[in-house]
């Protein structure tokens, strides 16, 4: 007796939702396309805004610009929740055996009573401002508009908040976990004449409406001067000084603004070259805010440093923009 094995392919009914399906079309669709694209509430709402009666929930005027598909607004990056958790995860757990590492060690016997100070003062006070970023990011999470844009914000918001975070932790090391770091962080940040330029910028930006001037002044300009002068110059600075090990400390903030570049990159990319309006907006935003972040950093480094390391910021911000379709 001889048997003949056959083999039977089943095609599916639908290869996915019917949402997805009407802007894909009937092919099999990817995670983040499911999790990201069109499952915003647009209609029949109960009830306006309590806080913004004139507005709707959901509602695409809370900025200035436009967009011919809000959607356009997607993440290169494809994260949705799980992909989101998993890839931080993944970097937290390197952050955290670099911090042990770093206490396990006792490395910060290395490190000179001076040197100390300079990171507690010049250093630990950025988690004011990382908590005024994860402000700035929840504005784009609860008034941006399409759930590609408004998911990314929120990931991005938590992100700020891990920063601010590690760099308190940064000051608890330094102090033996007493917290007067934190409390002289503090007190630098409210009274130092330095850090007064850049306490103002944090402060009023958090009395803006529009949510793409604060999404463009932050991760264009703000996140700009924190890649090249805090984690690159400063770094730098510390290491001609002999302390080459809190680099290890700031590695996941590097990282972590290395990433939000390249999602920000795309979505001011794409806002820039929707429409002419959107172009326009977004330039002014650019010329109104550089100056400003420019002599805030300015006076930052100069303290920290002992020179005006700004101009490298601004031909960070030079290049990026240019990339974005703006000028400087």
């Amino acid at each position: 007796m001889s048997l003949e094995i056959k083999t039977a392919t089943l095609e599916p009914v639908r290869h996915t939702y019917a949402y997805i399906e009407r802007r894909f079309g009937p092919k099999p669709a990817t995670r983040y396309q499911e999790a990201s694209f069109d499952i915003q509430g647009t209609t029949n709402f109960h009830y306006r805004p309590l806080w913004k009666p004139e507005k709707t929930l959901n509602d695409p005027t809370h900025s200035q610009i436009g967009m011919q598909d809000w959607y356009a607004l997607k993440d290169p990056r494809q994260f949705y929740y799980g992909a989101y958790v998993q890839n931080r995860a993944k970097m937290q757990d390197l952050a955290e055996n670099s911090y042990a590492f770093f206490e396990k060690r006792h490395l910060v016997d290395n490190i000179n009573e001076d040197v100390k100070q300079t990171i507690i003062k010049a250093l630990v006070p950025f988690r004011y401002v990382e908590q005024t970023a994860n402000l700035h990011m929840m504005s784009g999470s609860a008034y941006g508009y399409g759930t590609t844009l408004t998911q990314a914000c929120i990931f991005g918001a938590m992100d700020r908040l891990g920063m601010a975070q590690y760099l308190s932790r940064i000051g608890l090391l330094l102090d033996a976990n007493t917290a007067k770091s934190l409390n002289t962080a503090k007190e630098v940040w409210l009274n130092d004449e330095a850090w007064q330029p850049l306490r103002r910028l944090c402060e009023f930006s958090l009395t803006e409406d529009d949510w793409f001037k604060l999404f463009l002044y932050q991760n264009l300009l703000i996140d700009s001067m924190m890649i090249a002068l805090v984690y690159q110059c400063f770094d730098s600075h510390l290491g001609d000084r002999g302390v080459r090990d809190i680099a290890m400390l700031t590695e996941f903030m590097s990282e972590c603004l290395s990433d939000l570049r390249k999602w920000s990159d795309s979505v001011l990319k794409s806002i820039v070259a929707d429409n002419e309006k959107n172009k326009v907006f977004a330039q002014s935003c650019l010329d109104e805010y550089l100056p400003q972040v420019k002599e805030a950093f300015g006076a930052w480094s100069t303290m920290a440093m002992g020179v005006d390391n700004s101009d490298i910021g601004v031909a960070l911000i030079e290049e990026r923009a240019k990339r974005i379709g703006l000028t400087v």
